[in-house]
């Protein structure tokens, strides 16, 4: 029986280093905001932090400063993964002649982000892959317009072989070719 349809989800915000992150932030930024206002009212208000030796004025006040920054980010990395950011699926469906790629975004009126592509006008399968520092390994989309609709999720990169096996996978199923790989 041939497959007429394939559906990939992609992993939004909710992975194990962004709640690592969060959790970090969090935890730091709410001792900063504690030991400055410690040293404001010139108490220890919890047992382990010790703001005795902390001037409210400039110390104390630059580390409420961060401590609020630091919850501000951790506001926004804890709401990222709440409301799954990034998160949604690639639809390949050959019996309809369409792709959808749909992920959520932000809410608002701009939350569910969905586009529609003809099979048609699909040129290739483009694979990108760049070493260093930071690499990054992606699968494209190649519209014939040249147009490239990124695929794959946004974070860890892929292994070599996987993001090689996933893109040649693709391109049997949609009998386009694939640009990229030697």
């Amino acid at each position: 029986m041939l497959i007429k349809v394939k559906k990939d989800r992609i992993l939004g915000s909710r992975r194990f280093d962004n709640y690592c992150w969060a959790t970090i932030t969090t935890f730091g930024s709410l001792s900063f905001f504690i030991v400055g206002i410690s040293s404001y009212f010139n108490k220890n208000l919890l047992p382990f932090l010790h703001a005795e030796n902390i001037i409210f004025i400039p110390q104390g006040v630059v580390m409420v400063f961060y401590g609020m920054l630091g919850l501000s980010l951790s506001l926004f990395l804890w709401l990222t993964i709440i409301w799954d950011v990034g998160a949604g699926y690639n639809q390949f469906d050959i019996s309809q002649g369409t792709i959808t790629i749909f992920r959520l975004g932000f809410p608002g009126k701009n939350r569910f982000l969905s586009f529609k592509y003809n099979v048609r006008d699909i040129q290739s399968i483009k694979v990108s892959i760049k070493e260093g520092i930071t690499p990054k390994r992606e699968i494209y989309l190649k519209i014939k317009d040249n147009r490239e609709i990124p695929l794959t999720r946004v974070g860890r990169p892929l292994l070599l072989s996987e993001i090689e096996d996933k893109a040649i996978d693709l391109a049997k199923f949609l009998s386009i070719s694939v640009e990229g790989i030697d």
